[in-house]
């Protein structure tokens, strides 16, 4: 599964990021390396950018690059 594909409260963990690119480069030197474990916060009022919490920060992504970062999930998403 993908960052994008991840319900608002659900956490996971960072498996991989796709590609080999500048995008891929920036993506894990935002902190999304393999093994870190982060929340996905929520989506912006027509989906996109999404919001992750990780490494004691909030990080907003667009959809195009969260479906690059593969991640486990590790809980449901927390209930309101």
């Amino acid at each position: 599964m993908t960052l994008n594909e991840l319900q608002p409260g659900q956490s996971a963990k960072v498996l991989e990021v796709q590609g080999m690119d500048a995008v891929a480069v920036r993506l894990m030197e935002m902190g999304l390396t393999p093994g870190v474990e982060l929340v996905f916060i929520d989506t912006a009022l027509w989906g996109d950018p999404l919001e992750v919490e990780l490494r004691g920060y909030r990080l907003s992504l667009r959809k195009t690059e969260a479906a690059r970062v593969v991640v486990e999930s590790l809980y449901p998403p927390s209930s309101p």
